[in-house]
């Protein structure tokens, strides 16, 4: 609809980008300049624009000058000049804002401007992106240019060595995925030195593929996890009792919310087949949890859509990619019901060690912006959960590419036996095909069904991610057909030459609507790349997933009612509508769980950032020693509390007797507090008694020992503590999440409890931590140099006298003769054997040069 307002004032971003255009034509006035430059003058810039901040120039007053430095110095190396819209976007990211570019537009090398800007402060510049892939070729790709201006470049990827990712981290730009630099966040918090740490501070961050890293992977914590206490065989019990179920009559789905729950009358029959009078009953609680489960893998999780059987091991399958979540498991047992289902190894439960969301690790860095091809839908979220504004960057050349009308058909089959007809129809004329996919499956599927029909194609999913770089860049290539799950949306553009051009471009040919507008969006956005021909079109069906749990109903009434045939679609821009508006309301579903999700990681956010705080303050000696002297005195006054009588009693008539007990336990003493002491030397102030005469007592205690004795002391027992009580506090919070939604039934907000509760255990933990600290400090040994000195000079010794009887034994054996200690005696037995005989034993040696003696 004509909107004239717009019409008159613009929208939003067309605004947003006149303010910058000053900007873009400042640095397009200096390219006369930087032309006339040498190759050593302009790489002098660097240096100097070096010299610049640290003699206090702001960023925003050199920006026009630095950009065009790296626009002429990349017409130099790489031999591509950026394009005004490119400089718009560099300067958007700069500014730490969002970029919308749609696909083809040369996101790399927009980037790479910013990047080079923010590391000339010296604190390091990050670009982030969704595989090793792709940040290993913009790593490779934007080096060349970066290390031609004198700047260094690293790369996080999998698998790397602790010292070379320090290396990367330390360089003036280091690209890598989102899963490594979070892990590398987490294992950092779990090292014992701060030498072993390999990230630096948080300073400025592109986020590539925006959307799909902070939007679609922000639903699922990182976690890393070890093995939990004990093991349990409630596994295999609750996957026998499932498949003895039915649907609706003894238990619903709710495929939405990705949840099941047990009626009524299946809690009657699961009971009776477990012969339990109370399923609900405390003793059986975690019974009810792993049938829950079980009921979750065999009804919601299915193969080749949510997970692959690989080598006997169960391998999530990214829902928004497709790719192979390698070494990730479902967390809350859902992974071992899962393993007990498919029947392969059901392999120990984990418990959390360490976590953190997507939200809270890139909010972490004082600069953050981001980049996409399809970022504007979810504007709203990006506001409110980052603060991060979207502008949309116009094309460089208009999009030439025609995105027809859904088609709906009936059914499945008469949906795939159109697409394989109009596939048909394209390759015998020589036009490339991109097939988009949702599952693994429907892969698989229609690749049978077009070797039925004799159609040569590519495929790409979760089983052959391995080849995609490759698949991907020649599916542009004339008479080429390829099909692809969600993962062939992004980090790789598909070119195509003339020929094709002449024949239409590259047809994407869609066979569902994904549950996002954006990764359907990013899948059309393969075709028409810098004004290049192209087509797009869904084929949708009333069996589809996304039709069926949002209300097919009504199109299927329309359908019956017009008399239409299996195999006749409908087209028409309502159906197109009615499907965005489902996306729509999944889309706010989604976000409301993504917002649940961060509502409850920031209660654990605060207490991650205090526990991770005081870890580095322990492992950098920032006053450990006078850490536990509070610790100590906290001890001191809770034990006087302990026996503090509720009302006010002369000094001398309080328990003595009992405190004088407590006080040598609790600190591990002989000595022995008085009335009379405490009155003489602290006037009756018992606290404070107490705090000082234990304090004197660890004073004393560590007075016998050096300086870096005390120092690596104090270290390890606060560090080996606080992990130890900080691992115990992650499973009660894990075990508080997981029950804490049934506080809605006593009409209590959950996360208000949540908060409540959390807080609680978080400061039982402080004072858990404080007596095992003190308790740790007073009744550990330390060894002085001189006993160190004793110890190893044992030890030495002992080796050595091991080293001369190995030594003895070899020789013994190449002399054929036996150490007269180890001589057997005779044998008693019913064989006489003389000196000259071979021996029982075997050897083939005679008997006296080998057991004779």
């Amino acid at each position: 609809m004509f909107n004239p307002l717009k019409s008159l004032f613009g929208t939003k971003h067309d605004r947003d980008i006149k303010k910058l255009m000053p900007i873009v034509n400042e640095i397009n006035s200096l390219e006369a300049q930087m032309e006339k430059m040498s190759d050593d003058e302009l790489k002098a810039q660097t240096p100097k624009f070096k010299k610049l901040i640290e003699d206090g120039a702001k960023l925003d007053d050199i920006l026009p000058e630095v950009f065009a430095t790296v626009r002429e110095a990349s017409k130099r190396v790489l031999g591509m000049r950026p394009y005004d819209v490119q400089i718009i976007g560099g300067i958007v990211l700069y500014k730490g804002i969002i970029a919308e570019m749609k696909t083809g537009e040369g996101k790399t090398l927009t980037a790479a401007l910013p990047l080079y800007l923010k590391a000339l402060e010296g604190k390091g510049a990050h670009l982030v992106t969704v595989n090793d892939y792709l940040a290993q070729r913009d790593a490779k790709e934007m080096g060349e240019l970066y290390n031609w201006l004198g700047l260094s470049v690293g790369c996080i990827i999998a698998d790397m060595e602790d010292e070379d990712r320090q290396k990367a981290y330390g360089a003036d730009i280091t690209y890598g995925t989102n899963n490594e630099f979070a892990f590398d966040y987490l294992r950092d918090n779990m090292k014992f030195s701060l030498e072993e740490y390999v990230q630096r501070d948080f300073h400025y961050c592109i986020v590539d593929e925006v959307d799909s890293i902070l939007i679609d992977e922000a639903r699922t914590p990182l976690l890393i996890s070890g093995p939990s206490e004990g093991s349990s065989d409630l596994y295999g019990v609750a996957n026998q009792i499932i498949p003895k179920l039915t649907i609706e009559k003894h238990f619903t789905i709710d495929e939405k919310a990705m949840s099941a729950i047990f009626t009524e009358e299946g809690i009657l029959k699961v009971q009776e087949m477990l012969k339990v009078d109370n399923l609900f009953d405390v003793e059986h609680s975690s019974l009810l949890h792993h049938l829950n489960q079980a009921l979750r893998a065999h009804h919601l999780f299915k193969k080749d859509a949510n997970y692959i059987i690989k080598d006997g091991e169960i391998i999530i399958v990214d829902e928004f990619t497709g790719r192979l979540k390698t070494g990730s498991r479902w967390s809350d047992g859902l992974h071992q019901a899962i393993e007990a289902k498919e029947g392969v190894e059901i392999k120990q439960e984990n418990q959390t060690l360490a976590s953190i969301t997507f939200q809270n690790y890139f909010k972490m860095y004082a600069n953050l912006a981001g980049m996409t091809g399809t970022a504007d839908t979810e504007a709203e979220e990006f506001k409110k959960i980052y603060n991060l504004d979207v502008i949309v960057i116009p094309t460089n050349l208009p999009i030439a590419r025609i995105d027809e009308a859904d088609v709906i058909y009936k059914n499945k089959k008469a949906k795939h036996k159109a697409i394989i007809n109009l596939i048909k129809e394209l390759n015998e004329k020589g036009q490339p095909v991109l097939v988009g996919t949702i599952t693994v499956e429907s892969s698989n599927l229609l690749s049978a069904e077009l070797e039925k029909a004799g159609i040569k194609h590519n495929v790409l999913n979760a089983k052959q991610h391995g080849k995609e770089a490759g698949i991907i860049e020649n599916a542009g290539v004339k008479g080429t057909v390829t099909i692809a799950t969600n993962m062939a949306g992004r980090g790789t553009d598909i070119k195509i030459n003339d020929e094709v051009k002449s024949l239409g471009g590259l047809y994407i040919l869609c066979t569902e609507r994904h549950e996002s507008r954006r990764i359907d969006n990013q899948l059309r956005g393969r075709s028409g790349r810098q004004g290049d021909p192209g087509h797009s079109k869904f084929f949708l069906s009333l069996e589809d997933d996304l039709m069926r749990i949002f209300g097919s109903d009504r199109i299927a009434k329309v359908m019956n009612t017009l008399g239409m045939e299996e195999d006749e679609p409908i087209e028409h821009s309502m159906i197109t509508n009615a499907i965005a508006k489902a996306q729509k309301k999944v889309e706010t579903h989604n976000f409301e769980i993504r917002k649940h999700l961060l509502d409850f990681d920031n209660v654990m956010n605060e207490q991650r950032r205090v526990i991770y705080r005081i870890r580095r303050d322990i492992l950098s000696d920032n006053d450990n020693r006078g850490f536990v002297d509070e610790m100590t005195e906290d001890v001191a006054d809770d034990l006087f509390n302990t026996y503090r009588p509720q009302k006010k009693v002369p000094l001398e008539d309080l328990p003595w007797e009992d405190m004088k007990s407590g006080f040598s336990t609790t600190f591990n003493t002989d000595y022995e507090v008085s009335a009379v002491e405490c009155s003489n030397k602290f006037s009756g102030d018992v606290s404070k008694y107490f705090e000082e005469t234990a304090k004197e007592i660890l004073k004393s205690k560590l007075a016998g020992y050096d300086e870096q004795q005390v120092t690596l002391a104090l270290r390890e027992i606060l560090l080996s503590t606080f992990d130890q009580h900080w691992k115990d506090h992650l499973r009660n919070m894990d075990h508080l999440k997981e029950g804490i939604n049934l506080k809605a039934y006593a009409q209590k907000d959950p996360l208000n409890e949540y908060k409540r509760e959390a807080f609680g255990l978080f400061e039982q933990m402080r004072i858990e931590v404080k007596k095992s600290v003190v308790r740790n400090m007073f009744t550990v040994k330390l060894y002085t140099q001189e006993e160190i000195e004793v110890l190893r000079r044992e030890q030495e010794e002992e080796l050595q006298r091991q080293l001369d009887a190995l030594k003895a034994k070899r020789i013994a054996e190449e002399e054929g003769r036996e150490e007269p200690k180890q001589q057997a005696p005779r044998s008693r037995g019913q064989v006489k054997v003389g000196r000259n005989d071979p021996c029982p034993c075997g050897s083939g040696k005679k008997y006296k040069h080998c057991h004779g003696s």
